[in-house]
């Protein structure tokens, strides 16, 4: 019951209104796919029971679950049992910092981050230090946003519990050198950690490749609903449960299992892993690439790229234009639905924490545009949203 082979192979229209605006805002929350949302209703409806009773009514709820679960571990390269199915990937990250810190057992732990790292994990680590006297360091970032190998090899100690890198930024795509980072971390004893939201199922990843003991998986980013998510525990590593309670998910969440939900994880890790082996990637590279270059051409010389060129996730872009607030544009350009990465506070906009850890002036920052695509991409739909931005940036 969780989703025949045959329809990754079939694209279905476009979730959202026929007639809304053009959606470059991937990385904030993919569409859910509505192959995911067949996939689940039975377990919202025929298939109610408890995955955990014994009578028939547990059954496929229980098959359907070892299921999901198997999908989710076959797009990373991971066994079936390492994976935990958590409510979001902030919980996952939870589980993996404070799980790791606490079972160690330290009187005085020592994790490491990095300044661009999502605030799940920046504020996990800040806890940490709060409430259970951990030390934290958090490494810098070069101008595209990358972590110096031997920043994280100086920063190492012999107390170091637990490294948290991702493996994709969330505003600038910058893909950092996790293989590398974890093989220092784990030559010193330390476990590691890859939030990998943005990265899963945009390309591949292998979890035995990269080196690393515990990566955050996030459906809402891949076309499932938002909700659910899966933290990878290599088989033998220790954490302490952030839910107490039953034996579900092997004693470290505990509570009844959201079969509907893990379903729809499930069937969306099966069609990412289609995607994978059948070029999106690259079908989606070249619509970024091609949005970048009508910018660039019709604004010549306004348009700058935040992060770097070639080591970035393949639907993002973040560019910034001078002379306009990024912000300013969007509510200038209308039929395109994005993002700037700045905040807003009371009618007042902050810059972003990445792009000012990467060395942008605060100015500078507020001029960013964060453009992603995704699934539903064309190359109609970028050709629109080009000429909404150069119309609106052309007035400024």
């Amino acid at each position: 019951m969780t989703g025949r082979g045959d329809t990754a192979d079939v694209l279905p229209p476009f979730p959202g209104p026929p007639d809304g605006p053009v959606y470059l805002d991937y990385n904030a929350t993919t569409p859910v796919d509505p192959r995911v949302v067949e996939a689940m209703m039975p377990y919202l409806t025929r298939f109610f029971g408890n995955p955990s009773s014994s009578h028939p009514y547990g059954a496929e709820p229980r098959r359907a679950l070892g299921a999901a679960r198997a999908q989710v571990a076959a797009l990373i390269g991971a066994r079936t049992g390492e994976m935990v199915f958590t409510g979001s990937g902030s919980e996952a990250d939870l589980l993996a910092l404070r799980g790791a810190v606490l079972a160690s057992g330290r009187s005085r732990p020592h994790v490491i981050t990095q300044a661009t790292e999502h605030p799940a994990v920046l504020e996990s680590c800040r806890s940490l230090e709060r409430l259970h006297g951990a030390r934290v360091t958090v490494l810098p970032v070069d101008g595209d946003g990358q972590v110096d190998p031997d920043a994280l090899d100086s920063a190492l100690t012999e107390a170091t519990v637990l490294v948290s890198v991702m493996a994709a930024n969330n505003e600038t795509g910058a893909l950092q050198p996790v293989t590398e980072l974890a093989a220092l971390a784990r030559k010193r004893g330390a476990l590691f950690h890859c939030d990998a939201a943005q990265a899963v199922g945009k390309i591949p990843l292998d979890v035995d490749e990269l080196g690393v003991d515990l990566l955050t998986v996030v459906g809402h980013k891949m076309y499932a609903p938002k909700g659910v998510a899966a933290l990878y525990v290599r088989e033998g590593v220790r954490l302490e449960p952030v839910v107490h309670g039953g034996p579900q998910e092997q004693g470290l969440r505990a509570g009844t299992e959201n079969v509907a939900l893990a379903v729809a994880l499930g069937t969306a890790a099966r069609i990412a892993a289609h995607e994978l082996d059948h070029g999106t990637p690259d079908r989606i590279a070249t619509l970024r690439d091609d949005l970048h270059r009508r910018l660039s051409t019709a604004l010549s010389g306004r348009v700058h790229l935040n992060g770097p060129e070639k080591a970035r996730l393949p639907n993002t872009l973040n560019v910034r234009i001078d002379g306009v607030l990024g912000h300013e544009l969007l509510d200038a350009a209308q039929g395109i639905a994005a993002s700037t990465g700045s905040a807003c506070h009371s009618g007042t906009h902050t810059p972003s924490p990445v792009l000012t850890a990467m060395g942008l002036e605060p100015a500078r920052a507020l001029e960013a545009l964060r453009l992603t695509l995704g699934r539903w991409s064309t190359p109609a739909g970028i050709e629109t949203a080009a000429n909404a931005l150069i119309e609106a940036a052309a007035s400024h």
